[in-house]
């Protein structure tokens, strides 16, 4: 494919997923992953290769778009720090643990699991629209930590980012609001993101067949372009957001995860 074509291409994905980051905190990395799979297979790449490089460069395109996010949250007062950070500095090492595993499997597993685990987070949002209840926010910062793990780890795995499940497990089980559920994601995927990445830059050091800029897992090229479109449209996103009531963004929310998830599985 034409390189002035893929430059296209990812340019116009990274427009979608910073607004999608900005308005769901949930990094981007389900719509930049399976473009970027798609380019590199098109390319004549071998598919678990396409996937784990797909995986890395999202992962390291979403650090600076949640930290882009996560400051326009912040001035709308909807991130709630003390449990962003624990689970944050927790996901730094599950992030690592998921990277680190993820590069070790073959590509179509990681495709299936990914969707999969999609379609049962959308199920349980849906579900939770119609009979959803207004609660305090709780949570200690044990659960914070152990969350905050198990979100890391999953960011490795589906390189994601692990905003996907993240907001649902603070609406669902912690009783956050939607929009603070959204806020308190983006910054945590700063931490969860960075580990993961880590692990996708080490283990492919040296891997055969890789384009010619990259640093391990991460096409140094393809994070140029979709950063430069990432990061301000997701301020772009969170603006929306704040202009949607609760109710609807639960439901734009829980759309996207449906597209999402047969998206990959039709693709896996």
């Amino acid at each position: 494919m034409d390189l002035i074509l893929q430059s296209c291409i990812l340019f116009i994905t990274g427009i979608v997923a910073g607004i999608e980051s900005g308005a769901f905190g949930v990094g981007g990395g389900s719509l930049m992953t399976p473009v970027q799979f798609w380019l590199y297979t098109a390319g004549g790449m071998d598919s678990t290769l396409a996937t784990r490089l797909a995986f890395g460069t999202s992962l390291a395109v979403i650090i600076p778009t949640m930290v882009s996010g996560a400051l326009a949250h912040h001035r709308h007062g909807v991130v709630d720090w003390k449990a962003a950070v624990p689970m944050g500095c927790a996901a730094v090492f599950g992030g690592i643990l998921g990277g680190t595993f993820a590069t070790h499997v073959p590509g179509i597993v990681l495709r299936v699991f990914f969707a999969i685990f999609i379609l049962i987070i959308a199920v349980r949002m849906i579900w939770q629209i119609q009979g959803s209840e207004v609660r305090e926010p709780a949570g200690t910062r044990d659960q914070y930590i152990l969350i905050g793990f198990v979100i890391g780890t999953l960011s490795g795995l589906t390189g994601l980012g692990g905003g996907a499940l993240l907001v649902p497990i603070l609406v669902l089980i912690l009783g956050y609001p939607i929009h603070r559920a959204v806020g308190t994601s983006s910054a945590c995927l700063i931490f969860s993101s960075g580990g993961a990445m880590v692990a996708y830059v080490i283990n492919g050091i040296g891997v055969a067949g890789l384009p010619l800029y990259s640093i391990g897992y991460v096409d140094l090229l393809a994070f140029a372009v979709l950063a430069i479109t990432t990061i301000p449209f997701a301020r772009l996103g969170v603006r929306f957001a704040h202009a949607c009531s609760d109710r609807t963004l639960k439901i734009l929310f829980a759309g996207l995860l449906v597209i999402i998830g047969v998206a990959m599985l039709v693709g896996g």
